[in-house]
C-alpha cells in the first residue's frame, strides 16, 4: 500500500511539473509587441537631452530590437540547454528571423550608412557591434550568445550618444539614396530565400536557373537541370517562425528608413512605396488561431499557413525591387 501511494505521489509530481513547464513555456511564447519607431527615438533622446539628427532613429531602433530579444518574456531562448526552454522550437526561430534582419542591418550601417565613401574610415564602435552581433545563437557558454549581444548593445550605445552629439562630429550617418539601395538589396535576397523555404512546404518541381541570362556563365559543380524540393514535415513550423521573426524586425527597420531617409524617398516620389511594403509585412504579424502551423496541399481542404506567409513575403519583396528601381532613377 505504501508503494502504491509512493507510486501515485511520484506520478503526480511529475506531472504537475510537466504542466507547469507547459505552461511557462506557453508563455515564453508570446511574442514582443510592435513600437512606434519615431516616438520611442523622440522620447528616449529627449529623456536622455540627445537630439534627433539623421540616423538617430535607425539606430534606436535597432538598438530596441535587439533589446527585445533579450528583454521578452523567457528572455534569449535560442541557447536554452534546460527545460522548457530546451524543448521550444517556435520562439528560437523567432528569434533567429529577428536576429537575422537586425545583423544584416548592422553590417549595413558598418559599411555604407556610416561612411561618406569607400576610403573613409570606419566608425569604431560599429566595427565592434556588427561582428559581436554575428556570435553563433546557439552558443550557451565561454561567451554566450547574449553576452557578445550585450556587448554590441553597448557599442551601439555609444554610437548613438557620439551621433546626438552635434560637436564631436566622429560619428555620422549619411541618408544618401545608394546607402539605401544598398541595404534593401540585402534585404531583398533575404526575402527571397524566405519565401522560398516557405513554398517548398508542398513540395515543386524546380527547373534550374541558376544561369539564366548569361551565356558564357560557368558553375563549380554541375547540377540537374530540374529538382525537387519539399520542406520537412517537421521545419515547416520553423520556417514559419523565422519568417514571422524576419517581418517583425524588417517592419520597424523600414519605419525607422522612412524618418531617415525621408528627402530621400520624397525626392524619388517613394514614401508611398515603401508604406506599401510596410502594409504587406504587416499582414505577417496577423494572430495565429490554429494550435499549430497546418502544412494542406496548395488548394487542398486543409489551410497552408507557409504558403499564406510566403504569399505576404513575396507580394513585399516584389515592392522592394520596385522601391530599389525608383531609388535607381535620376
Amino acid at each position: 500500500m505504501q508503494r502504491f501511494l509512493n507510486a501515485k505521489w511520484l506520478t503526480t509530481t511529475f506531472l504537475l511539473i510537466v504542466f507547469i513547464g507547459w505552461l511557462i513555456s506557453v508563455y515564453w511564447s508570446f511574442e514582443p509587441e510592435a513600437f512606434d519607431v519615431r516616438t520611442e527615438a523622440q522620447t528616449y533622446a529627449q529623456t536622455n537631452s540627445e537630439n534627433v539628427v539623421v540616423g538617430y532613429t535607425t539606430t534606436h531602433t535597432l538598438i530596441r530590437v535587439v533589446e527585445s530579444l533579450m528583454d521578452k518574456p523567457g528572455g534569449y531562448i535560442s541557447n536554452d540547454v534546460m527545460p522548457p526552454g530546451i524543448f521550444m522550437d517556435n520562439m528560437p526561430r523567432w528569434e533567429f528571423g529577428a536576429l537575422e534582419m537586425s545583423r544584416d542591418l548592422a553590417l549595413a550601417m558598418r559599411k555604407d550608412f556610416s561612411r561618406s565613401q569607400s576610403q573613409s574610415m570606419e566608425n569604431p564602435e560599429l566595427t565592434k557591434a556588427q561582428p559581436a552581433l554575428n556570435m553563433n545563437h546557439l552558443s550557451w557558454m565561454l561567451p554566450s550568445a547574449e553576452s557578445m549581444y550585450q556587448d554590441a548593445l553597448k557599442d551601439l550605445y555609444a554610437y548613438r550618444t557620439d551621433l546626438a552629439d552635434r560637436g564631436q562630429g566622429t560619428a555620422q550617418f549619411f541618408s544618401r539614396a545608394d546607402n539605401l539601395r544598398d541595404w534593401l538589396k540585402q534585404v531583398e535576397k533575404r526575402l527571397g530565400n524566405l519565401s522560398q523555404k516557405l513554398s517548398a512546404s508542398v513540395g515543386q518541381e524546380v527547373l534550374n536557373t541558376d544561369l539564366a541570362g548569361d551565356a558564357t556563365a560557368r558553375q563549380s559543380t554541375p547540377e540537374a537541370k530540374q529538382r525537387f524540393e519539399k520542406t520537412s514535415w517537421w521545419k515547416t513550423d520553423d520556417n514559419f517562425y523565422e519568417a514571422r521573426g524576419a517581418a517583425w524586425a524588417l517592419i520597424h527597420y523600414l519605419k525607422a528608413v522612412e524618418v531617415d531617409f525621408a528627402d530621400v524617398l520624397e525626392k524619388k516620389n517613394a514614401t508611398v512605396s515603401l508604406r506599401q511594403i510596410i502594409r504587406e509585412l504587416e499582414s505577417t504579424q496577423q494572430t495565429i488561431w490554429s494550435p499549430m502551423i497546418l502544412n494542406g496541399s496548395g488548394l487542398g481542404m486543409l489551410a497552408n499557413h507557409s504558403l499564406v506567409m510566403a504569399n505576404y513575403i513575396s507580394r513585399a519583396n516584389a515592392a522592394l525591387i520596385e522601391l530599389n528601381e525608383l531609388l535607381n532613377q535620376g
